[in-house]
């Protein structure tokens, strides 16, 4: 091991010496090279933590969020707000749904909310809300939010694939990416929510 060892720190030498026209190992240079390192390294880490658990960026396919969002809009995405705050109604939220596709859509019924469609207005736990986000009409429908539930509609009623779709149906608080917090493009549209 000891032979092995000096057979490293020889050729490492050699090395050096060749390539770079070092003629002396300065010990004080490695070790600022060494911090150096970790320091890069650190700030590629962190920047890799931030891109998985805090923020994401996702992409409109389709009008089902017209005129909120349009097609090929990009999205700043909070991953972290969920973990620390209860989702909210009227949230616009990024849905993993359970055929591995990423939606977008706004969060309408809570848990254990009666949610009412009649005569195309929304009623929820029996109040009158009005809608001045949304574009078409709304078949009548009541349900029940089950408990740890969520119902989403997309803000184009008429071409949405949402909560009342039997595919999507109610979901599930863990298929909640995040929160849409900025419409990064186009640029003429950026917006914050």
């Amino acid at each position: 091991n000891i032979k092995l060892f000096c057979f490293l720190i020889e050729n490492i030498y050699k090395i050096m010496y060749y390539i770079i026209g070092v003629d002396s190992v300065d010990w004080l240079d490695i070790k600022e090279f060494i911090k150096d390192s970790i320091k890069y390294i650190l700030f590629v880490l962190t920047i890799i933590i931030i891109a998985v658990y805090v923020i994401g960026f996702n992409q409109v396919i389709g009008s089902s969020m017209n005129p909120t969002l349009n097609n090929n809009d990009v999205l700043i995405l909070d991953k972290l707000v969920y973990r620390l705050k209860n989702i909210k109604r009227y949230d616009i939220v990024a849905i993993n749904d359970e055929q591995s596709k990423y939606i977008v859509k706004r969060v309408i019924g809570l848990p254990n909310d009666k949610v009412v469609f009649k005569d195309n207005i929304l009623y929820i736990n029996d109040e009158k809300i009005t809608e001045d986000y949304k574009i078409g009409t709304t078949e009548d429908l009541e349900v029940i939010v089950p408990k740890d539930m969520y119902f989403v509609l997309g803000d184009n009623r008429e071409n949405s694939s949402d909560s009342r779709d039997k595919k999507i149906g109610f979901i599930k608080k863990e298929n909640i990416l995040g929160k849409i917090r900025i419409k990064l493009w186009p640029f003429n549209k950026f917006k914050i929510y």
